[in-house]
């Protein structure tokens, strides 16, 4: 997720009005009309913010006939908030220089990690549920993509299918640590420093 949409995501959820409309949208889908009658505010306020929601991804809609429902998009919601824990208490840049030993260690790891995981034709062979070494496979995929690229779902999904058949999986998985953020179905790898770092998990 890139600075300028991490900050929209803040914004949305930074108003009282569109927070309430969240906290009742997260029991249930609802109608504007029932939106505004709950809140005992005008159609428009209601439709003004639920465009910003909109903007931001935190949210659905679907019309039938003359009404128009909304509904959680609980997927952006929680990688929204991901987001920001892994930019401000993961980040790579500005932590101490590691000495030497570690540095030594850390690419041992990752190394028995891909000769483990990878068989000689180059397939994954199971997706790691530790979550140190699912990160360093996810880190391997990242760096086979090209920077300021942008990758339609269908792409992704081949490329990643290169490697193991559940391509909905990683796919996710990518965007979850965030070394891809998506929008509109259009996929693009996040500067190196947003990535998760797996030499700070356990």
């Amino acid at each position: 997720m890139q600075l300028d949409k991490m900050v929209a995501y803040h914004k949305a959820m930074g108003d009282p009005t569109r927070l309430r409309m969240l906290m009742l949208l997260s029991k249930q889908e609802r109608s504007g009309q029932e939106l505004a009658e709950l809140l005992h505010l005008s159609q428009p306020t209601i439709t003004h913010h639920a465009a910003k929601l909109r903007e931001a991804a935190l949210i659905k809609e679907r019309r039938e006939k003359n009404t128009v429902y909304f509904s959680l998009d609980r997927y952006f919601i929680e990688n929204g908030a991901l987001a920001s824990v892994n930019a401000i208490l993961n980040r790579k840049e500005g932590d101490p220089m590691e000495d030497s030993a570690v540095l030594t260690k850390n690419e041992t790891m990752r190394k028995s990690v891909l000769s483990n995981f990878f068989a000689k034709d180059g397939r994954l062979k199971q997706i790691p549920s530790q979550l140190k070494k699912k990160v360093i496979v996810l880190e391997y995929f990242a760096q086979q993509l090209e920077p300021g690229r942008k990758y339609e779902e269908k792409e992704i999904n081949e490329f990643i299918k290169r490697y193991h058949e559940d391509y909905a999986t990683l796919r996710r998985e990518l965007i979850m640590h965030q070394f891809m953020y998506r929008e509109n179905g259009i996929y693009e790898l996040n500067p190196q420093t947003m990535w998760t770092s797996w030499q700070n998990l356990r």
